[in-house]
């Protein structure tokens, strides 16, 4: 039986309508996310309401429970198929060793994402004292999600840049349907303090393309699979990247799968582009999609793809000082992102689309609120608001 609420940190309850927007798990995350490091207690209503499934889903619970882990929250409305969640923090952020497997969210299993499961935990874990370790078992490389390679090859790059030390290893690849890969992070926190440690970003350019790096995987399937994909892509891109390095990997899984993962490394920044395998789909079709896209963002003049662009957004909330940068799309996902954070008084986004389609954000944090304050004022227990 669950222990009833007890308040610490701003007594004021957030809550949070889930069909906004973009309407998804995204909302949960970064709900949860915030709820964890400013001690804000926060009500998500109608989640997922719009979707075929809608309530919690099982990495969106494997997210909470991760969330709640690290700050000792209480959780009311925490199972699988909830479409309201009550989540309030304990206490500031904790560091040390953790397992989240989101197979155990559901009977049977699931193949949901790892990785979507470390965005959530990775930022809280961030302002907990000393370094933590998280052992994340799902699916790594499963549709409308991003693939571990994106992780480490983009996501992770442009965190550092901001001061935030995230290192990932794959341990073992998970596919669709039956998950059971793993990851392995490591996540250097920087305390209460850690949002006057986190450096702002100014992302306008791009810079000159260096360099594309192609990673051909097949998992339980024949050798030519994972070859069929590199050679494609060496095909359309020998004569756009100036050094370009292709691997080819056959993998065992406990599903069967496919997918090449694309890193295009430019003077400024860093981009991962994906494309993943399925039944009756060609391999050099795969290889076509993920350098389409490459190829897109290349020509744009925007910094940033549109996925990077959502997902740096929290991050940017955080320091004291504003950041900006240029993305080759306005996505749901950006615009819900950015509500969220707004709901939480912790900056106001300015998005400014161009003729060509790109589009300028500009993150101005809130003179009104310190984060450092917020995880400070719950771990004391007292009060702490936003004005």
């Amino acid at each position: 039986m669950e222990r009833a609420p007890t308040v610490t940190g701003d007594s004021s309850e957030i809550v949070i309508d889930g069909s906004h927007g973009e309407g998804g798990g995204q909302i949960v995350r970064s709900v949860l996310a915030l709820s964890a490091i400013t001690g804000r207690a926060c009500r998500i209503v109608r989640i997922r309401a719009g979707r075929a499934k809608p309530g919690l889903q099982p990495q969106h619970l494997a997210a909470v429970r991760a969330a709640a882990t690290l700050c000792n929250a209480d959780v009311h409305g925490g199972e699988l198929g909830s479409d309201a969640l009550r989540f309030r923090p304990n206490g500031a952020p904790r560091a040390g060793e953790y397992v989240f497997d989101v197979a155990e969210a559901r009977l049977g299993g699931s193949a949901g994402a790892a990785t979507l499961v470390l965005q959530t935990a990775a930022l809280p874990a961030f302002f907990a004292e000393g370094i933590s370790v998280f052992r994340i078992r799902g699916g790594t490389h499963v549709p409308r999600s991003p693939p571990f390679d994106y992780i480490a090859d983009a996501w992770c790059p442009l965190l550092k840049i901001m001061n935030l030390q995230i290192g990932v290893e794959l341990t073992r690849f998970g596919f669709y349907p039956a998950g059971g890969g793993e990851i392995v992070a490591r996540i250097e926190g920087r305390g209460r303090d850690g949002g006057l440690q986190l450096r702002p970003v100014t992302l306008i350019e791009k810079g000159a393309l260096r360099s594309v790096k192609v990673r051909a995987v097949g998992a339980n399937l024949p050798d030519h699979v994972p070859r069929r994909m590199a050679e494609r892509a060496r095909t359309l891109l020998q004569d756009v990247a100036p050094r370009l390095e292709i691997r080819e990997e056959l993998a065992s899984a406990r599903s069967a799968g496919a997918g090449i993962f694309l890193c295009a490394a430019y003077d400024q920044v860093s981009c991962a582009f994906s494309a993943l395998g399925a039944r009756g789909k060609p391999s050099e079709v795969v290889a076509e999609e993920a350098v389409a896209q490459l190829l897109r963002h290349r020509s744009c003049g925007a910094a940033l793809e549109s996925h990077l662009a959502d997902q740096i957004l929290l991050q940017l909330a955080l320091p004291n000082v504003p950041s900006s940068f240029t993305t080759e799309d306005v996505t749901s996902h950006l615009q819900t992102n950015a509500w969220v954070i707004e709901q939480f008084g912790l900056a106001r986004i300015a998005v400014e689309t161009r003729g060509d389609g790109t589009a300028v954000v500009k993150v101005n944090p809130s003179t009104r609120f310190s984060v450092g304050r917020a995880v400070a004022g719950c771990v004391r227990g007292d009060g702490v608001t936003s004005s």
